[in-house]
């Protein structure tokens, strides 16, 4: 025999002639329907703005020599490919446009084309620029002073001369850093690692910034803080208009791609020993049934059903205490 609870109505005929809903509203019992939903599982975590290393570049020249004039004099200076940074003399670099010089009127007379591109070679191996290398062949004059210029668009994260400085070959004179694209470096704990797998994209909200930016290019970094028990999972983000600066704290939501579930709001569920119960709505008005479930949790409002129901069950989503206490009263448990 199905074992029920039975609300007792507060009249027969009110049992007879009241429409379902009315006497919903009288004992105030409210269902729900198990239904298809679709879910998007999704981590919450944070991260710090850090500037892509692959667009740090460094202008450390083949030689040494002194600062005549500098350009780049600012740190944090808005550097533009193809601006000079600094002008210099060097006496390596000077004998060595000598030497170009000197070649180009020879092979003039006396062609020799290995000896002219053996001597522009060497120029170009110091970094004396093309432009600088063309000017001594049109001018017919090697200048004492050489300029050097910059190879990249970015920012003068680094300066380490000043005008009248002297440098020696391989010294770092500047380091200047592009910002069209960033890196987000977002700390994870590690149960947070097999979710990531399933993550389609990465939506980022800086204070301050209205922009939601989005990416879906990211790398673990196989490595595990020991202080903080953590994993770095790192961003790439585009960053056209430079608001996003090193430093910045982000906020990141990881969407996984959406899928089907079987879900019931969690007042629906109660945990009672060990297990999960529902109450079923039964054949006849007033009855419920408890009915044991598998349930998983999807969020911190949904279940997801694993086993026990179908879509369409319909059961109770609200005073599962007093649902509870008549099923003890009457063991049905």
């Amino acid at each position: 025999m199905k074992l029920t609870i039975k609300l007792l109505l507060l009249s027969i005929p009110l049992m007879i002639f009241a429409k379902e809903e009315t006497v919903i509203q009288l004992f105030n019992v409210q269902t729900t329907k198990v239904k298809q939903q679709s879910f998007a599982q999704s981590i919450k975590s944070y991260g710090y703005v850090q500037t892509d290393e692959e667009r740090k570049q460094v202008i450390s020249p083949r030689f040494g020599g002194y600062v005549v004039k500098l350009y780049a004099n600012k740190i944090y200076k808005r550097i533009h490919k193809g601006d000079p940074l600094l002008t210099l003399y060097s006496p390596e670099v000077y004998k060595a446009k000598d030497e170009y010089l000197n070649a180009y009127k020879y092979t003039k007379t006396r062609p020799n084309k290995g000896m002219l591109e053996s001597a522009r070679l060497k120029l170009e191996l110091l970094g004396v620029s093309k432009k600088e290398i063309d000017e001594v062949t049109s001018s017919k004059k090697a200048s004492i002073n050489t300029t050097i210029y910059s190879p990249v668009n970015g920012y003068l994260f680094t300066k380490n001369i000043s005008k009248g400085s002297a440098f020696n070959a391989k010294s770092k004179l500047f380091e200047i850093v592009n910002l069209d694209e960033v890196w987000i470096a977002v700390k994870l704990f590690e149960y947070q690692r097999a979710k990531l797998d399933s993550i389609e994209s990465y939506q980022l909200h800086f204070k301050g910034l209205t922009h939601v930016y989005t990416t879906s290019n990211a790398l673990l970094y196989p490595l595990l803080d020991t202080k903080e028990s953590t994993l770095t999972l790192r961003l790439r983000v585009k960053n056209a208009s430079h608001k996003l600066l090193p430093g910045m704290y982000a906020t990141v939501y990881a969407s996984a791609k959406a899928h089907i579930e079987l879900t019931l709001p969690r007042t629906a569920v109660i945990h009672k020993n060990g297990k999960y119960y529902v109450f079923l709505v039964g054949e006849f008005q007033g009855e419920y049934e408890p009915f044991a479930v598998d349930v998983e949790t999807l969020d911190s409002n949904t279940y997801r059903i694993i086993k026990g129901l179908d879509e369409g069950d319909e059961v109770v989503d609200n005073a599962l205490f007093m649902m509870d206490s008549d099923a003890q009263i009457n063991a049905l448990y």
